[in-house]
């Protein structure tokens, strides 16, 4: 019997889940975890998002229906075991890693919404979700501030990529390209924030 050969969309799911498993994992690593927390840190990281998202949305989460996730955090475990010396030297390794996972998941929670009847707006704050709420998770996991809550420009990457994808329907473009256009908006602006140190204004308390 043959197997579907995956979606455009599953292809990239599986991509983001092994990116932020592998972003987890490293800052797990860095505080001394054994594998097993190091394993459920990563897990938590790329299924964290995506659970909360169908969990509003009304549907069974994601990874309840597929183990593939599971073993994409397994191997990704696995790399930073093998390789796990020479990724700890790599000062960007999570930056990236955790890049390629926010743009992958921002694309995966925008089309799920649509695809489950929901209205654009709603789209973009899933998508947002499905890429931000995972890293939240982490970092409280790991005993940090949540990297959302910082100045760096982090979910609002997952909005403008969000406006992009809503922009890029307006021209009647295919999905594939739209979901490109989308991953690659939210890592570009991640990257150039960070590069060229642009943050948005601190909320400062009056003096008593």
């Amino acid at each position: 019997m043959l197997t579907s050969m995956p979606t455009f969309v599953q292809v990239i799911e599986f991509v983001g889940t092994f990116a932020f498993a592998i972003s987890g994992i490293r800052l797990a690593s860095a505080k001394q975890f054994d594998w097993f927390g190091a394993y459920v840190v990563g897990l938590a990281t790329a299924i964290g998002g995506g659970t909360i998202r169908d969990l509003l949305l009304d549907v069974t989460p994601f990874w309840m229906t597929n183990s593939i996730y599971m073993v994409c955090s397994a191997l990704a475990l696995l790399w930073v075991i093998l390789f796990g010396k020479y990724l700890i030297h790599l000062n960007n390794t999570f930056f990236y890693f955790d890049s390629i996972g926010l743009a992958l998941f921002t694309v995966v929670g925008i089309d799920k919404t649509l695809n489950a009847g929901f209205p654009m707006w709603v789209a973009i704050i899933m998508g947002t979700m499905t890429g931000a709420a995972g890293g939240v998770i982490r970092d409280v996991f790991i005993n940090e501030i949540p990297l959302i809550f910082r100045k760096e420009i982090y979910a609002m990457a997952c909005v403008a990529g969000g406006l992009a994808y809503c922009l890029c329907m307006q021209f009647d473009m295919s999905d594939t390209l739209i979901q490109i256009i989308t991953g690659a908006s939210v890592f570009i602006i991640r990257i150039l924030s960070v590069k060229y140190k642009i943050c948005l204004p601190t909320l400062k308390g009056n003096n008593v």
